[in-house]
């Protein structure tokens, strides 16, 4: 990779066009990947980037923007790499112990906050929390709600731990379980949950942003389907009755999903489209009687 300290035109706007060009082999959106780095590099908006692109900089930015190039460029993921990724207009922190917030997952946060009232007390359990943005979000959005957080991995937990106390959430509380299994409250309103549904075969596993995300958050046995089973089971001695089970899934899962809580004996089962119009999650109502 071409040392950028070295050359001649060390500004804004010829270190982006030089950047754009590298990562183009290995990024469909190059140039904003350039831009996101370099901002992180300087602490600054990309609005700056606009207003000073003649501006010179130091020996020391260039160079750290190198080596975030040359990480981005062996395809470590942009959120890896600063650190964060802004997920229902919050930043959140981000390591590589846990997923990469997507838009897709927010679909989890509008069907929620459509079946809780905003000033109704209510009981919600986030399942495998990760860096804890559903349990956050939820938390923050319905400061009436008393929210559980649950992951088996205390690495993922302290993430989701630190960002609720960026975000000043007080109404939210961590458990370290495998699903359900440290989990002895049985009333809750609403289980959410985005779990591993890769199956340990698929292609896409060996491509992008997968190949650096934890394993254990992304596959799932008998063909992806496996966590989805076991915490819908779970679920059921968990909720209270009409309580609401929504479980994010691949786009190809939708039907396996459905026949699973229709199996369980779920009510009302149903899925629902992302912003691509992929079914993404699937909800059914837990109704006992």
């Amino acid at each position: 990779m071409p040392d950028l300290t070295r050359q001649s035109g060390s500004n804004i706007q010829s270190l982006l066009d030089r950047a754009s060009v590298q990562l183009s082999g290995i990024s469909d959106s190059a140039r904003l990947d350039a831009e996101v780095l370099l901002c992180h590099c300087l602490g600054k908006q990309r609005s700056f980037l606009r207003a000073w692109p003649e501006r010179q900089l130091d020996a020391v930015h260039v160079e750290q923007f190198q080596q975030l190039l040359e990480q981005r460029r062996q395809g470590t993921p942009i959120a890896y790499l600063t650190g964060e990724r802004e997920f229902w207009s919050r930043t959140f922190k981000v390591t590589p112990e846990v997923l990469i917030p997507r838009p897709d997952s927010e679909l989890l946060i509008e069907l929620s906050l459509s079946l809780l009232p905003a000033k109704q007390a209510c009981k919600i359990i986030d399942l495998g929390t990760g860096s804890g943005i559903l349990a956050v979000t939820l938390a923050a959005e319905r400061p009436m709600a008393e929210v559980m957080a649950t992951d088996i991995s205390i690495a993922a937990l302290n993430v989701a731990k630190q960002n609720a106390e960026h975000f000043a959430v007080g109404n939210l509380c961590f458990v370290e379980s495998h699903w359900f299994d440290a989990v002895t409250d049985s009333d809750f309103d609403l289980v959410v949950s985005n779990p591993p549904y890769i199956a340990g075969d698929d292609p896409h596993l060996q491509q992008g942003d997968l190949r650096f995300e934890p394993e254990t958050a992304l596959i799932s046995g008998e063909a992806g389907l496996k966590d989805i089973r076991l915490l819908a089971e779970q679920a059921r001695e968990h909720l209270k009755p009409h309580g609401q089970l929504l479980i994010e899934h691949g786009y190809q899962q939708a039907q396996d999903v459905q026949s699973i809580l229709n199996q369980l004996n779920y009510r009302q089962v149903g899925t629902h489209q992302d912003l691509s119009g992929n079914p993404r999650v699937t909800s059914g109502l837990w109704n006992p009687a």
